[in-house]
Parts: structure tokens; C-alpha cells; sequence
């Protein structure tokens, strides 16, 4: 395994970027292949917890060795599997982080996706209440897709919204889509949170969320994923 990030770019130049922490997988060749499989397979098996500590150590120890580098960026989005949400070890692992600190914990955020996270909602639901007591933040992945449901809303701390990228790829063009990823918008703000609209691939894209009002954006018209040691 190895890691990628990929930059989250506020559309406010007051800003600094985020990046996403993405999994990486070799072959046996040592040819870069698709994750995927290797996903399914771990929570198949119920090890995705042995991969989320594994890639939450590694992110902590680039933060821990790269302080001025770590200076330009807002933070990281890591990415978490619903069993984590739920695992009391996992739980104790993140508290032993941050109280051997070396790294500012309010440059984490963790992404859950929105189906996970109602599917164990009362689970999620004190899992980032207890994590937030150190300073980190959360953002609902693939919103809009899942269960949709606004209700549930109310009932986690979310700090952010990530809009599935169904909504936004054809989004100059789909005036259905316009409209979903507006009201996404308008919400999140009602609500305080922040938006990040994934995929965008253009700049007519860019141009319609720019103008809906969306927060920050990410996808390869933003900028191709890079080697987490190369940033």
C-alpha cells in the first residue's frame, strides 16, 4: 500500500487547500493497480480497521516530520470505513495520537460516507462527538446519494459536505443537478457547514459551483492526484 492526495481548493483565495488521502496498491509485480478489489477484500474480512490505522499513522507521520511543509495546508481529509466508527480500539488508537501530539489535531478531518455513517448513526454519532474533543473535523462523503435524508443531519457534527460527483459532472448542463447541488449548498450553510463538490473535470464545472456558491472543489480539472511524499 502507499498513499495519493488529491487537492480540495477553496474557492476563497483566503484559503489554504486541503488534500484528500487516497490508497494506493501495488501487485505482486510492484505495478500500480486499482484499489478497489483490495477494499472489498478488507471489509469482506472485516480488516478495514487494520487499513484505516494504518493509513491514519502514516498521514500523522508526515505531519509530524513535515511542520513547515504542513504550514500551506488547511490539513487532510482521511478517509474512514464504517467498522472503524465502531471500533473501541480504533478509538483508543486516534486518543493515543493526539495526546502524544507533535501534529495539530484541527488539521485532520475524517470522511465518512453518508451511507455508513446512518447506517451506525447513534455509533457515528458519538464517535465525533468524542473525536472533535481534540480538534478534529468531519465531512460527509457522497452526500446525495445515499439515504438523502436531512433529518439525520441535525443529528451529527459535521463540519462538511462532500456532494457526489453524480451531481456535479454535468452540472452546466443539467439544470437538475444545478438545482440539487444548490440546495445542497444552501443547506450546509444553514446548518454551518461547509460544501466540497468532487469531480469536477472542467471549467464550465468550476464556473456553475463558483456561482451556486460551493466552498471548495476537487476532482482532476483542480488537479491530478500526487504521491503523498511528493507534496
Amino acid at each position: 500500500m502507499f498513499l495519493r492526495a488529491q487537492r480540495i481548493q477553496p474557492l476563497l483565495d483566503t484559503e489554504l487547500p486541503f488534500y484528500e488521502i487516497l490508497l494506493g496498491v501495488k501487485d505482486d509485480h510492484g505495478k500500480t493497480t486499482s484499489p478497489e478489489p483490495f477494499i472489498l477484500a478488507a471489509e469482506k474480512y472485516k480488516k478495514n480497521v487494520i487499513v484505516d490505522t494504518w493509513v491514519v499513522s502514516q498521514v500523522i507521520d508526515w505531519m509530524r516530520y513535515n511542520p513547515d511543509n504542513l504550514k500551506k495546508l488547511s490539513g487532510f481529509n482521511v478517509n474512514l470505513s464504517g467498522h472503524s466508527l465502531s471500533d473501541n480500539q480504533f478509538m483508543e488508537f486516534l486518543e493515543q495520537q493526539f495526546r502524544q501530539g507533535g501534529f495539530p489535531a484541527s488539521k485532520i478531518c475524517f470522511e465518512i460516507t453518508e451511507t455508513a455513517a446512518v447506517l451506525n448513526i447513534n455509533y457515528t454519532a458519538d464517535f465525533m462527538r468524542e473525536m472533535k474533543r481534540s480538534g478534529c473535523y468531519f465531512a460527509l462523503d457522497d452526500f446525495g446519494t445515499g439515504f438523502s435524508s436531512y433529518a439525520y443531519l441535525q443529528k451529527l457534527p459535521v463540519d462538511f459536505l462532500k456532494i457526489d460527483g453524480v451531481f456535479v459532472r454535468d452540472i452546466n448542463e443539467n439544470m437538475t443537478n444545478y438545482a440539487m447541488v444548490k440546495s445542497i449548498s444552501e443547506l450546509s450553510r444553514f446548518l454551518g457547514m461547509a460544501t466540497i463538490a468532487e469531480c469536477v473535470e472542467d471549467q464550465a464545472g468550476l464556473d456553475a459551483l463558483n456561482e451556486i456558491g460551493v466552498e471548495y472543489v476537487q476532482g482532476f480539472h483542480i488537479e491530478k492526484p500526487l504521491l503523498l511524499t511528493d507534496l
